[in-house]
């Protein structure tokens, strides 16, 4: 199993509390969903019906955003990192999780 998808599964256990209602699907090698709802998250495998924000980009450059260890907006322009749907979600997801939990 990739870094990646152990990392999503650990999403729930790092989920801060502090985060909008949202769907969001990470396209990575095995595709994965996070829904975050009424305060709590879960993450779950395969593709969401309707994500409010899909992140498209390699595992490991996808480990390493959200351990802090890559800039979000350097991935971004520099083609790491593919975004669609709701921009200010993918600029606010960073603190939606406790980065010392996912490592």
């Amino acid at each position: 199993m990739s870094a990646a998808v152990e990392l999503i599964k650990k999403m729930p256990a790092a989920f801060t509390g502090d985060g909008q209602d949202c769907t969001i699907q990470f396209n990575i090698s095995k595709p994965m969903y996070v829904t975050i709802a009424g305060g709590a998250c879960t993450a779950s495998e395969g593709t969401a019906a309707n994500a409010d924000l899909g992140i498209t980009m390699e595992d490991d450059d996808l480990v390493a955003l959200m351990k802090g260890e890559l800039n979000g907006m350097t991935a971004f322009m520099t083609g790491k990192l593919q975004i669609d749907g709701d921009l200010m979600l993918a600029q606010r997801l960073g603190s939606f999780f406790d980065p010392a939990k996912l490592g």
